[in-house]
């Protein structure tokens, strides 16, 4: 997984009523973009560092764009 800085982490929930987390990416660990990943995440507005998991992506402002139009069709 890979991120720039600006980037959004999108954290699914593991239940079907629980709703994803998503945070803008503020730094990352590596050079090439690699973890681990300084969130600041959206509603708790708090900072934290993040070793992402198979149920995160990682999407740029234009992807987050079109995955809210898809989800509100």
């Amino acid at each position: 997984m890979h991120a720039q800085r600006g980037d959004w982490l999108v954290v699914k929930g593991i239940h079907v009523d629980v709703p994803e987390h998503r945070g803008r990416i503020v730094a990352v660990g590596s050079p090439d973009g690699g973890p681990p990943f300084t969130v600041r995440w959206l509603g708790a507005d708090h900072e934290s560092t993040v070793f992402p998991g198979p149920d995160a992506i990682v999407l740029t402002d234009a992807e987050l764009a079109a995955q809210d139009a898809r989800a509100r069709r």
